[in-house]
C-alpha cells in the first residue's frame, strides 16, 4: 500500500512527526513536501524494508535533486555534479569496487584535500567515518565507481565462479580439442568400417539402456509430481502481513531488444510489488548502442535503470549479470528475460516465500509458460514441451529430493547465497542449468512456486535450433565441468543426487544425438528388415522396439496430462506430433557438440519480439495466471 491508499484510509497524528534533524523535516522545513505525507511515508516504511528518500521518489511526491539538495543542507555540505565527482581525486581505502557500488559510496579527495565520501544517501555509518560528506545521485556515482575500476570490474565479471567450477579455462585449449576430436572421430569411423554391426549394436544397446532409464525417470517425476504441492502464496492475502517486505532487485539482461524494449517496460510496470522497494537493473552492453538509443528515449520510472557493461568477452548473458550484480540494491535478486510478462503480484509471492523457507533454500524457481501458443505449430509443441518440463517433471525431481537445472528467468536468490557461489559462470552458455548444480554442490536447495512468466516461443525452424543448440552445448559444458572431480562431486551431492545428476544428463544428451538409432527400430515395429538382424534374434529387436514404443506412450500421457488444465487445453490434439518435433532438438544436438569443439563460449543470440503484432501478450499472461489453482 502507498502513500496514495493511506491518504484515503489514514489520519496521522503530528506524535509521528521526523525528529528535527530527519531528512523528512528537512524536507518540510523547506517547503518541498508536507507534514503530512512524510508521516504517510514512515507509515509505509513499517511494512517495507525501503529508506524515506526512495518511498518518496516511487510515489513521485519529490525529484531527486530536491531531495539530494535537501541532504545537502541538513548535513551543511553542497552537491556535486558528474563533472565535479569526476575531477575529484580518488582516496584510497579498504573498499573493494564492488562494495562500493552496492552502496554507492565514492571515497574521494575533496578540493582542499580533505578525505570525503561521495554519497546519495548519508547515514549514521558514513558520517561517523569522519570523511566530509558530498552529495550526488545514486546512478552517477555508481557511473563514476565503473569508470575508474573498469578494468577490476570487468575482469570479476568474467572469473567471478571459482577456476574449478568453471569452463573459462577451456578457451586455452583450442587445439588440443580439436586434436583430441579428430583422433577420436577417426577412431570410431575407423571402429565402424572394420565392425559395422558390432559397433551398431553398441550404440544401439546405450540408446536402450538410456531410453529405459528416461521412461523411468519420467514416470517417477510424473507420479512424483501427483502429490507434490508448489508452493502457492497469493499476495493479496500476504501484501500486509509478516515482517516488512525486502528490497528486490531484478536483472534484465538485454542485447538488440529494440523491437521488445517498450513491451518490456509496460510489463515491469504492471508489477504491483511496492516500487519503492523495486530495483530494476535493465543490463545493456556497450558496444549496443541501438537499444542504448531506444531506451534513452523512454521515460524510466524512479525504481528502473540502465546499467551499462564494459566490452569484452566472452559477451554473454551470464557475464552481463555478473556485471550488474554489484550494482544491485536488493537482499533478493531476480532475473527476467527481454519477452518476459510476469504476474503481477509474483514478487510479493516471492518476497513473502522467503519469509517462510528454510535458510538452505536459496532459490526461487517459477514457472516459464508462453504467450503465443496459437502462433503456428512449432510454438504449440514449445508450449507442451515447458509445460511438462515446468509443472511435471521439475516438480516432480524436486520431490524426489533430486538436485534440479534452473530455468534462464524468473529465477530469485538471496543475495549473500549467490555471491558467496561466485554469481554465473560467464562462460557457460547454459549458466541456469550449471547454477543449479552448483547451488546442490554447496548445501543449498530449490525450491518451486506457483507463479507464472509468460514468454514468447520460439516459432520458427532454424532460430529454434540455434537456441536449443546453444541450450544443449550448455548442458554438455556443465556436465563435463561437474565431472572434473568425480569423487569429489559424489560427496558433495551424495548418492542419490549424484545418480540423478548421471542421470538427467545422460539421459537428455544420449537420447537426442542417438535419436537416429532409436528411429530404426520403426523397422521392425513396422516388419521390415534392421540392420541388427543378423547378429540379434527378431524377439530381442521387437522387445528393444517395444520399449521405444512405451517410451513414446509415457511422453505421450505425460504430455497430454501437463496441458490438460485451463489455459492449455487447446493443446492436447497437438500432443501426438510432439514425436516429430523431437527431430528438431537431434539436429539441434549434432550443432551443439560442434560448437562445443570449435566454439564453446559463442552465445546463438535469439531474436524476441516476432510474435508482438500476432497477440497481446497481456491478455494472454491474465489468463496464464488463474492457471496457478491447477497447480499439482
Amino acid at each position: 500500500m502507498g502513500i496514495t491508499e493511506l491518504r484515503q484510509l489514514a489520519t496521522p497524528s503530528a506524535k509521528q512527526a521526523d525528529a528535527p534533524d530527519s531528512i523528512g523535516a528537512q524536507l518540510v522545513r523547506q517547503g518541498a513536501i508536507s507534514r503530512t505525507d512524510i508521516v504517510l511515508a514512515g507509515m509505509v516504511r513499517a511494512h517495507c524494508d525501503a529508506s524515506i528518500d526512495d518511498i518518496l521518489k516511487a510515489e513521485g511526491l519529490i525529484d531527486e535533486d530536491v531531495l539530494l539538495a535537501a541532504h545537502a543542507a541538513r548535513l551543511k555540505t553542497r552537491t556535486v555534479d558528474r563533472e565535479a565527482v569526476a575531477a575529484l581525486a580518488s582516496r584510497p581505502g579498504n573498499l573493494p569496487p564492488g562494495l562500493m557500488l552496492r552502496q554507492a559510496l565514492l571515497p574521494v579527495s575533496d578540493r582542499d584535500g580533505m578525505p570525503a565520501i561521495v554519497t546519495h544517501a548519508p547515514g549514521p555509518a558514513q558520517q561517523a567515518d569522519g570523511a566530509r560528506i558530498l552529495i550526488a545521485p545514486r546512478t552517477l556515482i555508481q557511473d563514476e565507481i565503473a569508470v575508474r575500476h573498469r578494468t577490476a570490474l570487468t575482469d570479476a565479471a568474467q572469473s567471478r565462479v571459482s577456476a574449478e567450477e568453471s569452463c573459462r579455462t577451456w578457451g586455452n585449449a583450442f587445439n588440443r580439442r580439436i586434436a583430441v576430436t579428430v583422433a577420436l572421430v577417426a577412431m570410431l569411423a575407423t571402429l565402424t568400417v572394420a565392425f559395422p554391426s558390432i559397433m551398431f549394436a553398441i550404440v544401439a544397446l546405450w540408446a536402450s539402456a538410456t531410453l529405459a532409464v528416461s521412461i523411468l525417470l519420467k514416470l517417477a517425476a510424473f507420479l512424483a509430481s501427483l502429490s507434490s504441492e508448489i508452493p502457492s502464496i497469493r499476495a493479496d492475502r500476504l501484501r500486509d502481513a509478516g515482517p516488512p517486505l525486502p528490497k528486490v532487485s531484478i536483472i534484465v539482461p538485454l542485447f538488440r531488444e529494440t523491437e521488445i524494449a517498450h513491451h518490456l517496460i509496460a510489463r515491469l510496470q504492471r508489477l504491483t510489488y511496492p516500487k519503492c522497494l523495486l530495483d530494476v537493473i535493465l543490463v545493456l552492453e556497450e558496444e549496443d548502442a541501438l537499444t542504448r538509443r531506444t531506451l534513452a528515449q523512454i521515460d524510466l520510472p524512479p525504481w528502473m535503470r540502465a546499467v551499462i557493461v564494459p566490452d569484452g568477452q566472452p559477451r554473454t548473458k551470464p557475464r552481463a549479470m555478473n556485471y550488474a550484480l554489484d550494482f544491485c540494491a536488493g537482499d533478493i535478486i531476480g532475473i527476467f528475460d527481454a519477452e518476459d510478462a510476469p504476474d503481477p503480484d509474483q514478487i510479493t509471492i516471492i518476497a513473502r516465500r522467503f519469509q517462510h523457507v528454510p535458510e538452505d533454500v536459496v532459490c526461487l524457481q517459477g514457472v516459464l509458460d508462453y504467450y503465443n501458443p496459437r502462433q503456428n505449430w512449432l510454438a504449440r509443441c514449445f508450449t507442451i514441451e515447458y509445460a511438462t518440463w515446468f509443472r511435471v517433471m521439475l516438480p516432480g525431481m524436486a520431490k524426489l529430493g533430486f538436485a534440479i537445472p534452473l530455468g534462464g528467468t524468473t529465477l530469485y536468490f538471496r543475495r549473500d547465497a549467490l555471491e558467496r557461489l561466485g554469481g554465473w559462470d560467464s562462460h557457460n552458455v547454459t549458466e541456469d542449468a550449471d547454477l543449479g548444480f552448483r547451488l546442490a554442490r554447496h548445501g543449498m536447495r530449490t525450491e518451486m512456486v506457483a507463479t507464472v512468466t509468460a514468454e514468447e516461443a520460439n516459432c520458427r525452424v532454424w532460430p529454434w535450433i540455434k537456441q536449443r543448440s546453444r541450450w544443449l552445448k550448455g548442458y554438455m559444458t556443465t556436465y563435463l565441468v561437474h565431472m572434473r572431480r568425480p569423487a569429489l562431486l559424489y560427496r558433495q551431492l551424495g548418492t542419490w543426487k549424484f545418480l540423478g545428476f548421471h542421470a538427467h544428463f545422460m539421459v537428455a544428451l544420449s537420447q537426442l544425438l542417438l535419436a537416429p538409432i532409436l528411429w530404426s527400430f520403426w523397422l521392425v515395429l513396422l516388419g521390415l528388415p534392421h540392420p541388427l538382424d543378423p547378429m540379434v534374434s527378431r524377439s530381442v529387436l521387437y522387445m528393444v522396439g517395444s520399449l521405444f514404443l512405451t517410451a513414446e506412450i509415457v511422453s505421450i500421457v505425460i504430455h497430454a496430462a501437463a496441458v490438460n488444465r485451463h489455459g492449455h487445453r487447446h493443446l492436447l490434439p497437438w500432443v501426438p506430433t510432439m514425436h516429430v518435433y523431437a527431430t528438431l532438438g537431434a539436429v539441434a544436438a549434432y550443432k551443439a557438440l560442434y560448437e562445443l569443439v570449435v566454439n564453446p563460449f559463442f552465445w546463438d543470440k535469439t531474436t524476441h519480439g516476432v510474435s508482438l503484432p500476432v497477440t497481446s501478450a497481456q491478455g494472454s499472461i491474465e489468463g496464464l495466471s488463474d492457471d496457478r489453482a491447477d497447480f499439482p
